[in-house]
């Protein structure tokens, strides 16, 4: 059977009609109303399946409506995937289905429908050019009932006659097929074919375009520089820089290779490592991440650890599919150090954008409007980090008119990992390759050389299989199956799948491969030898081992949800060779191919710097209250909240600090993640500079001032300049062979050289994108400076102003006469600041920026609302890079740092005797993007009930005396991310703690994993619920799956049966989540539920919120929360769907029985009705509930990813410990 049906929300569960209504509205006024609903195709279904499925996986009964024919009476649009592009909802709803069916043949594709009120006919077409991105979706054809076909692919074609082809013909072959290698690399390839005496495949050739591309090769990066000339008035410091660098280049034995970007890039970590100033610098051909080791300390000792990061760019594919191209920059970027076999657990999100404020009729042709862009990004980003359950603690976005151009998208990700449980060891004749992670399909293909190519009007329509597509989920298993030593010991050497796709990830891990392509795992059917070997479909690993390993490592995959499969063995024939169908469709030399394509000369002028503009205003209230509101300014609180930054448990500081949650971190700082361990003193401090004004007029020396940027946020979070370690990301525009062109990145370097030689600091990794062009408009000369180091935990301090009576002092920095930074000032002020922080004098510091000393006051006193007073003779709104503020107990003695000012309580900045009140400058910093990223709700509701019904009906709760130590267990569902944290802070308290992750590869992994799960239910004494996103909280609903999975009979027996014995259950976000969709809260039993039913929706604001709440509890009648009652603990929460709703009747009800256990309350206690205080708009404030037994308890707050010293930037966070109370409700 092949049905449709059509999902509508209730009215006061439907957060995503307004939303569509308030980007509609920019381009059609007149629309009164929009609805939406959920289109699900559902095909090779029976009926009776149907009926069984339909309530627990398309259809929440408390939430929807559901129609079974199209209920739109008014003109709409109907969208849905492009055939092959990744739809999670869709593969959510075929699990839920597989599980309760045990069947899993059906198939779904969803949509959307989009009922428009009061639309012309003319905003119609505008309409459907906003919502629907032809690089992903189309419109969808509600006539149509039909799954899409697959045809058979065909034979892989030789190019008949290649290698004797003269140049015209060859020219007009390479004109035709649109390759991103140049002619004369086509000409080299057509020599060695010669020499072959053979004419290539398709496959070949397009193997060959995506491994020479810039993207994999940098190709423009490696080009030798000739005949480099240097004009102008900077043209003596540029020499100077220039010929140092040459003179190094002789010390390191390297005069006689070229010169080119890629050279000036790493000379300085070859400099420092022989020098002996870069000894924890590892050096491996096998390529991951930037890695350093370092010394761990933990629970009072000290063990070696790698450290890896890196930087990863998807410029391109976020500009034509922001959602995609963004969620995939991550999953990227974290499969680097993943595939170095560590645990990645530290991110931050730093991009780029023109005017997102600008009307959507100021879109270029060919372009997603500015507003699209960066939301679906941020969407997508965040969606990606938040499921996998990665901290993404630093979020900033750069405004640029260049970046019309382009956009920019980078991520930055860190990773550890005890030294002894990574094994690298060259590959040898016989070793084998297996594949593991997601299946294969069309999606990225070509994205390698796509994000080569400069973008132009047609991109954004013909470029739809270049984007891959990720899935979180995936990419967890993986996480977790690389954070066990056992496994990770039997891998010889590992490639992550990114650009290129197999061709790359298999076809460089050895010199001699021979890979099958007809083995590998597919999404669907129908893709041919070509598209299998260059899709660049994500999630993927490769993996080299001993075949005796093979059968260990694969259960080991199994086990953790992950197929794998032997893909490739080693050879020793020094060529690549790939399989299809049984034909050898690619046999190339591993000579040839590392030739990466002709080698290319380009002549360099560098011309185009300038003086920086200095000029800036007066400071009076207007032109403060301006310099705060400007977008590179202003606050990005909306944004920043939609990234989860306390996931994971080592979150040091929140992105946002002090007691009012405002005040932007200057960096990320998270502990090292060791597994077990109670107290970990060691962290990593990871931070970002770069000024595109600057570097627009001068990319000498913003590229100079990027680096002093970055080292100064270390500094001023605690952190030791000398520990930190570099990584460039650099973006310029196409740069063809145009001299002052190329002159651009060269310059850049060369500022980026000077300042690694003066402070002693090397970039030991980067990442570059040469294609930031569009028609005339190119993005500005871009070189980000990421530092990352390690630190103490003791030492790590945050911006905002502490206390009343402290000093204010400045570090002011003030450039040479070329320009470029005082380095000797600067390295005197970044030794002085940590010694007086381990002192305990220093107890917060601000770099300046935009909007100078005056804006860095203003920033560090919205966290506290704490007022200064100061005296400056300087220009307080002017830019200074690398100036510090800092505040301090006592007196500061040191000829650097002038003492100007105090901290007060009055809630006014007083600068040169001008006061300003704090309020209307906060208003003025926090409202320039609150209608693009809202902090507040459109809507809030209200509901208040009669104190003195509390807890007069209490359930007679009974209290059993155990004396046994209990056995916790949590179940790890696809999705699941918070289960270390969680199962750490029970063993903490002594219990004994089990986990197994849920295997549904195949019905029989199904079956055994429901058993195993019974058979640790029925040994535990706790079952814990985990926070996460289960099965990407899809199909449009949290905790489905989770809830399919409980309404399993014989996981149903189970949980009752320990219920029953007195066992007690947890849930914890997404567990609370399925708790209350199961029927397990407030009822106590798995059951059904009705429209009257209690449920938690989407949050009010319509988006995900990470931050910090103040909870108190209301009752401590359930053992969870013995003797807390009125307590208030500041914790955590992060989540997209946690507004507790239910009809006035049932709240009473619960109120009554005194299941409400946890309230959201402002800074004096009182019950929150909604932002910023109750985040989600909880009815009365409702943040958990028990059952009437007490034994079951929901809550939305993360309690478990606190430890002592994290958040401190957060005055009153503390530790809620419920597991202490549920263990040692069984221990006494």
């Amino acid at each position: 059977m092949n049905k449709r049906i059509f999902v509508e929300k209730k009215a006061l569960f439907d957060v995503e009609s307004p939303r569509v209504l308030s980007e509609i509205l920019q381009v059609a006024p007149e629309v009164s109303k929009v609805s939406v609903y959920n289109i699900y195709d559902i095909f090779g279904l029976e009926e009776d399946d149907f009926n069984k499925v339909i309530n627990a996986t398309f259809v929440d009964p408390v939430t929807d409506i559901v129609h079974n024919q199209n209920p739109a009476t008014l003109p709409y649009i109907a969208i849905e995937f492009l055939p092959g592009q990744y739809d999670q909802r869709a593969d959510s709803a075929e699990q839920c289905i597989a599980l309760l069916t045990g069947r899993g043949s059906a198939k779904v594709r969803s949509g959307k429908l989009i009922e428009m009120e009061g639309i012309s006919n003319e905003s119609l077409g505008k309409v459907k050019d906003l919502l629907i991105n032809k690089v992903e979706s189309h419109e969808k054809d509600l006539n149509v009932l039909e799954y899409p076909s697959v045809e058979a692919p065909s034979d892989i074609a030789v190019h008949q006659g290649f290698k004797d082809w003269n140049s015209v013909k060859l020219n007009d072959f390479y004109n035709q097929h649109g390759f991103a290698f140049g002619f004369d690399d086509l000409e080299h390839i057509q020599q060695y074919f010669q020499q072959e005496d053979r004419d290539p495949t398709e496959t070949e050739l397009k193997v060959l375009d995506t491994y020479w591309s810039d993207h994999c090769r940098h190709t423009t990066f490696e080009t030798e520089l000739t005949d480099i000339s240097f004009e102008g008035k900077f043209k003596a410091t540029l020499e100077s820089i220039f010929n140092d660098y040459l003179d190094k280049r002789k010390f390191l034995g390297r005069a006689q290779k070229p010169v080119s970007l890629m050279d000036l890039a790493t000379v300085c970590g070859k400099y420092f490592y022989k020098t002996g100033k870069l000894e924890n610098l590892v050096v491996s051909d096998e390529i991951n991440a930037c890695t350093i080791t370092i010394d761990v300390e933990y629970d009072g000792k000290k063990e070696p650890w790698y450290l890896l990061f890196k930087n990863e760019t998807h410029n391109h594919p976020t500009e034509i599919e922001p959602f995609g191209g963004a969620s995939t920059c991550l999953g990227g970027a974290i499969r680097d150090p993943l595939s170095g076999r560590s645990y990645v657990y530290q991110a931050m999100r730093l991009t780029g954008a023109a005017d997102v404020l600008e009307p959507i009729g100021n879109t270029l042709p060919g372009k997603l409007p500015q507003r699209t862009i960066t939301k679906q990004a941020a969407n997508g980003y965040s969606s990606y980090g938040n499921q996998i359950g990665l901290a993404t603690t630093m979020v900033n976005e750069i405004y640029h008119e260049g970046y019309k151009a382009k956009r920019m998208e980078v991520g930055f990700v860190v990773g550890a990992a005890p030294i002894d449980w990574v094994k690298r060891e060259q590959p040898k004749q016989g070793d084998i390759v297996v594949i593991l992670g997601g299946a294969t399909g069309r999606d990225g293909i070509g994205g390698a050389t796509g994000s080569s190519k400069e973008q132009d009007e047609t991109s954004i329509h013909t470029m739809s299989s270049e984007v891959q597509k990720g899935n979180a989920v995936e990419e967890r298993k993986i996480q977790r199956l690389f954070r066990k030593p056992e496994v990770t010991k039997l891998i010889k050497k590992s490639n992550d799948f990114g650009a290129g796709g197999v061709s790359v990830a298999i076809g460089e891990i050895a010199p001699s491969i021979e890979i099958n392509l007809d083995v590998l795992p597919l999404k669907y059917e129908g893709l041919n030898g070509t598209e299998l070997a260059i899709s660049e479909s994500q999630e993927r690993m490769a993996v080299v081992i001993d075949p005796a390993d093979k059968e260990k490592f694969i259960a080991a995959c199994n086990n953790e949800n992950i197929v794998a499969v032997e893909v490739a063995k080693v050879t020793d024939s020094g060529r690549m060779k790939m399989y299809w169908r049984g034909n050898k469709i690619v046999d190339l030399s591993r000579v040839f191919l590392e030739t990466n394509g002709c080698p290319k000369k380009q002549n360099v002028t560098v011309s185009h710097l300038q003086d920086v503009n200095n000029e800036t205003p007066e400071l009076t209230e207007e032109t403060f209250l301006k310099a705060l509101s400007e977008k590179n300014t202003a606050s990005q609180k909306g944004l920043i909240e939609m990234f989860d930054s306390s996931v994971g448990g080592t979150t040091v500081t929140m992105p946002l600090g002090g007691r009012f949650q405002i005040t932007e971190m200057e960096g990320s700082v998270q502990t090292i993640p060791v597994l077990r361990s109670k107290d970990v003193e060691t962290v990593s401090l990871a931070s970002w500079g770069y000024d595109a004004e600057i570097s627009s007029d001068n990319s000498m020396i913003g590229a100079a001032n990027a680096v002093v940027e970055s080292v100064a946020k270390i500094v001023a979070m605690g952190g030791r300049y000398q520990n930190i370690r570099l990584s460039f990301q650099e973006y310029f525009e196409k740069l063809g062979n145009n001299p002052q062109k190329w002159g651009k990145p060269l310059a850049s370097l060369l500022g980026a050289y000077d300042a690694q030689m003066n402070l002693e600091l090397a970039a030991i990794g980067g990442k570059d994108s040469m294609s930031g062009t569009f028609g005339d408009l190119n993005v500005p000369p871009t070189l980000i400076s990421f530092a990352c180091a390690n630190g103490e935990k003791k030492n790590i301090i945050s911006p905002e102003f502490k206390n009343s009576g402290n000093f204010i002092y400045l570090f002011e920095h003030k450039p040479k006469e070329n320009g470029l930074p005082d380095y000797n000032a600067l390295k005197q002020a970044f030794d002085f600041i940590p010694d007086q922080i381990g002192k305990g004098n220093i107890v917060s510091a601000k770099t300046i920026k935009e909007g100078g000393l005056a804006v860095a006051l203003a920033k560090m006193s919205f966290g506290n609302r704490l007022g200064c007073q100061i005296n400056y003779s300087g220009v307080p709104l002017a830019k200074s890079i690398g100036s510090i503020l800092i505040e301090s107990k006592s007196a500061i003695d040191h000829p650097l740092f002038n003492n100007f000012g105090t901290v007060n309580n009055e809630e006014t900045i007083s600068i040169n005797n001008q006061k300003f009140e704090i309020t209307p400058l906060l208003n003025a910093y926090t409202s320039t993007f609150e209608k693009l990223f809202p902090t507040i709700e459109n809507k809030k509701e209200i509901i208040e009930l009669d104190p003195t019904i509390n807890n007069t009906q209490p359930a007679n709760i009974i209290i059993k005396k155990h004396g046994i130590t209990p056995r916790v267990f949590a179940p790890v569902f696809p999705g699941t991310n918070c289960e270390f944290e969680t199962k750490n802070a029970f063993r903490k308290e002594g219990a004994e703690v089990s986990s197994l992750p849920l295997v549904n590869i195949s019905h029989r992994h199904l079956e055994e994993s429901i058993d195993a799960w019974v058979k640790e239910i029925n040994n535990s004494q706790i079952l814990i619920l985990s926070g996460g996103f289960s099965a990407g909280d899809e199909p449009d609903g949290s905790a489905k799956f989770i809830v399919n999975v409980l309404k399993n009979e014989k996981m149903k027996d189970a949980v009752h049966a320990l219920l029953e014995r007195d066992g007690m259950v947890l849930g914890i976000c997404n567990g609370f989540q399925a708790l209350v969709k199961s029927g397990l809260l407030p009822y106590g039993q798995i059951r059904d539920l009705d429209a009257g039913s209690p449920t938690l929706a989407h949050n009010a604001i319509g988006r995900h919120i990470s931050q910090m709440v103040n909870v108190k509890v209301l009752n401590d009648n359930s053992p969870w929360l013995r003797g807390m009652k009125d307590n208030i603990y500041t914790i955590p929460i992060s989540h997209g769907e946690g507004r507790f709703m239910a009809g006035k009747e049932v709240l009473e009800d619960l109120y009554k029985k005194g299941q409400i256990a946890t309230q959201y309350v402002d800074h004096n206690g009182n019950v929150a009705h909604g932002m910023p205080y109750n985040p989600n708009n909880s009815f009365f404030g409702i943040e958990g509930i028990t059952s009437e037994c007490g034994k079951i308890y929901g809550r939305m707050g993360h309690t478990e990813r606190f430890t002592d010293g994290l958040m401190k930037n957060i005055p009153d966070a503390g530790y809620h410990n419920i597991f202490r109370n549920g263990v040692d409700y069984f221990k006494l």
